[in-house]
């Protein structure tokens, strides 16, 4: 199964997504980190999420671009945390954006589940420089494909899950 999370900032998108590894038994339990810790408050939010995670019994693989080189078993539930911070790596951490669409499609055929934690940062109406919006472009393009792959689609608003596509379950 193929869960996509989306939402804001501080809607509760991780929370959710780390609500359903308990519901989908599976064998290893992969929590994929894309963020690469750069300054004091991606190391806060690290330190926050590994644990609000602890008691799942997950091994983390740290991994901000290059997806494909990451072993994976078939009966894998994988948490992919998140789309996000995986683009940044691809197109400013010596990445490669063109292989993500790829990648994902061959992480998602890998593994019996994988739970996609994604950002909506598409609504404030700002106008940004080339590289933002070429940033922007890319992840709406890569949300939009695991939209596609996806059984399921909820988005977090206020903690709540509102359902796009599919059931949670």
């Amino acid at each position: 199964m193929i869960i996509l999370i989306t939402g804001g900032s501080g809607s509760g998108k991780s929370a959710l997504a780390e609500s359903l590894v308990p519901r989908l038994a599976a064998g290893r339990r992969i929590y994929l980190a894309t963020m690469a810790a750069g300054d004091r408050e991606s190391l806060q939010r690290i330190g926050r999420h590994r644990r609000q995670r602890a008691s799942l019994g997950m091994v983390t693989a740290e991994r901000s671009c290059d997806l494909d080189g990451l072993e994976v078993p078939e009966d894998a539930l994988v948490l992919l945390e998140d789309v996000p911070n995986w683009l940044a790596g691809e197109m400013f951490g010596g990445g490669d954006e063109a292989r993500m669409l790829p990648a994902l499609r061959n992480l998602a055929g890998r593994c019996r589940h994988l739970l996609l934690v994604t950002g909506d940062v598409f609504r404030d109406g700002g106008q940004y420089d080339a590289e933002t919006e070429s940033y922007l472009e890319a992840l709406a393009a890569v949300n939009r494909e695991a939209g596609a792959l996806a059984d399921a689609v909820c988005e977090a608003v206020c903690g709540i899950p509102v359902m796009l596509k599919g059931k949670l379950p």
